[in-house]
């Protein structure tokens, strides 16, 4: 009974912890400072770089930068060059899928046959001076899209087929200029070109008949040239004889006489009475070339009997001799 007492009066001298004297932990939590202020400072982190006070935020990706960035690694253009055949064994047609003679461009072809006529006016090619320089080519001939050259009979196309697609390669991808045009002030022409205005000779009479043939150049007769890595110039009409000289892969051909002979001729006086036959004009060098390939097709003959002929048919429409 006695120890009662002595616990009233303890609980009296030990004071009662009131609820409103001893803050909670949320609030000791929102009413103390923290140990580190935060800083106007900005802070750096992994995912963002806002100096900002609040939640950070992971930054989208940036598509246009990356979309930028393909066409600077795509920017060289690249091309892809086809070869073609020719009826000639020593001239081979190439085509880049490239202009090569610009629009509105007075001829229908350039032909380079000396490294001085790649630099003469009135159309200089630096590209035609790099393909002569090859070993072994002897000509460059341009058509509209496509380029012929030719080679001399020693020289395989082993040896020049992978030079003349660098240099091709090399001039359109890099965009220089494959033709040039400046003024000719000496009057020499440089290139063979087809000029009907200045070439042609006839007589005004035959003005009408010399319109139909070269009606039938255009519509017919030039487009299965040009398909064989050439073409073909109108010279004139004389006497019911109509002049033509061949170019490119067809000039140096040796069914050159035949393509005249069996194909133009032919077409030629069965649409147009008043012609009655066909001639090649040839250069200088030309005829003696000819001259030499006979002598040779007189020597190969003597060897080899009178059936050794030297000379092919191509594969052309106006190049095979019906039987």
């Amino acid at each position: 009974m006695s120890s009662k007492p002595a616990l009233r009066s303890l609980s009296k001298a030990l004071p009662r912890p009131t609820t409103s004297s001893t803050p909670c932990r949320c609030q000791r939590l929102a009413t103390t400072p923290p140990a580190r202020p935060f800083s106007n400072a900005p802070q750096s982190t992994p995912i963002s770089s806002s100096s900002r006070r609040h939640r950070p935020t992971l930054q989208p990706l940036s598509q246009p930068t990356i979309r930028a960035s393909v066409p600077a690694t795509q920017s060289k253009r690249t091309i892809f060059i086809q070869t073609e055949d020719t009826p000639n064994a020593d001239a081979l047609k190439f085509k880049p899928n490239h202009t090569i003679l610009p629009d509105g461009f007075p001829s229908t072809f350039l032909e380079y046959l000396s490294p001085r006529s790649t630099l003469a006016p009135p159309h200089p090619s630096p590209l035609a001076a790099q393909l002569l320089s090859v070993d072994g080519v002897t000509s460059v001939f341009y058509g509209k899209d496509y380029i012929t050259i030719t080679k001399d009979s020693s020289t395989p196309w082993a040896h020049v087929r992978p030079e003349v697609f660098s240099l091709i390669t090399e001039a359109v991808t890099t965009g220089q200029p494959i033709v040039n045009t400046i003024e000719n002030k000496t009057g020499e022409e440089g290139q063979g070109s087809s000029n009907p205005e200045v070439q042609a000779s006839y007589d005004p009479e035959d003005e009408e008949v010399v319109g139909m043939i070269q009606e039938l150049l255009e519509t017919r007769i030039r487009p299965a040239i040009q398909e064989d890595g050439g073409d073909i110039e109108f010279r004139g009409f004389h006497d019911g004889q109509v002049m033509l000289k061949l170019r490119g892969a067809c000039r140096t051909c040796d069914s050159s006489t035949v393509t005249l002979k069996n194909g133009i001729e032919s077409m030629l006086m069965h649409y147009i009475d008043e012609v009655k036959g066909v001639q090649q004009v040839m250069d200088q060098e030309e005829e003696v070339a000819m001259k030499e390939f006979a002598k040779f097709e007189e020597k190969l003959k003597a060897q080899k009997g009178p059936d050794a002929v030297a000379s092919t048919v191509g594969k052309g429409s106006l190049d095979r001799a019906e039987a």
